[in-house]
């Protein structure tokens, strides 16, 4: 009987510090994936807008080669990222897929014009630098027309910009919300054992002596946590990564040691810091207080 009841607490012990294990380790993954997100806003943004281009219709009767010579020169400017050259056989099939009838039979001849579609580097794609480009474009004199959606371009740069304020201020809330979580998932870790602070007290041990343990051992959690949670999001990020290919940069190195120093400083640091709070507490506490 005097080994059954050891057991039996240790087995208590160990249930409470996997359960706040596993605890900690979801919140701090929660905070990985918001940061990965955050890090790499800048890149989503940089996504959407160099979906923006031109399309530069080209003159009648325009060489091979000189298209050929246009496309390098664009290609070795700042500013274009990419560019395709669409002849007038291709640009009939793509609209006719688009309207699903064949107008060049009812037509009787192919109306449309070369043209070379160009992509352009996200920094270039404001509506004042769309306006210096499309100037710009007109000079070569192979090029007839440049035909670009700037309103567009107008309406993505305004709502890009109003989504990475909305997702900086709900990124802080959530922090504060999943440092709470952590905080009170330590606290009931404390109280389970706030009979043994009370012990330790009666028999003489220093606050720094109790307190010691109780911060090793939080953050041991926060350290397993914190190796979990990055863990996983390793596996999902490459499980996923040609879903991901172009939103996340999963070649760079640097993002993912950002992340999870991140998430290692904040499973530590909260961690030890609630703990240090809990136990203070605690030692506040009379003997007739620890039951309430």
């Amino acid at each position: 009987m005097a080994t059954h009841k050891p057991r039996r607490y240790r087995r208590k012990i160990f249930s409470s510090f996997l359960t706040t294990t596993v605890s900690v380790t979801l919140v701090l993954f929660l905070i990985g994936v918001m940061a990965l997100i955050l890090i790499n806003a800048g890149r989503l943004s940089d996504y959407v807008r160099e979906k923006i281009g031109f399309t530069l219709v080209l003159q009648e009767g325009v060489k091979e080669v000189d298209i050929i010579k246009l496309q390098k020169s664009l290609n070795s400017t700042e500013y274009v990222k990419s560019t395709r050259y669409v002849d007038k056989e291709t640009a009939a099939k793509e609209l006719q897929q688009e309207l699903g009838e064949n107008f060049t039979d009812f037509l009787g001849f192919n109306p449309l014009s070369s043209s070379i579609d160009v992509k352009l580097y996200a920094d270039f794609t404001r509506s004042d630098s769309l306006s210096i480009l499309e100037k710009k474009f007109l000079e070569f004199p192979e090029i007839k027309e440049v035909y670009c959606q700037k309103n567009l371009a107008t309406l993505i740069n305004e709502n890009v910009s109003k989504i990475s304020l909305f997702l900086l201020l709900f990124s802080g809330l959530l922090t504060l919300i999943f440092i709470a979580l952590i905080n009170n998932t330590i606290r009931i870790l404390i109280y389970s054992q706030r009979f043994i602070i009370n012990t330790m007290q009666l028999v003489g041990a220093t606050r720094k002596f109790i307190r010691k343990p109780f911060i090793l051992k939080s953050i041991m959690i926060g350290i397993y946590g914190a190796l979990i949670a990055f863990i996983t999001i390793i596996i999902i990020v490459y499980s996923y990564q040609s879903e991901l290919n172009g939103l996340l940069n999963l070649d760079n190195i640097s993002t993912f040691a950002i992340v999870f120093g991140i998430i290692f400083i904040t499973g530590i640091g909260i961690s030890w810091v609630s703990t240090f709070l809990a136990v203070n507490r605690f030692l506040k506490l009379k003997f007739d207080e620890l039951f309430y």
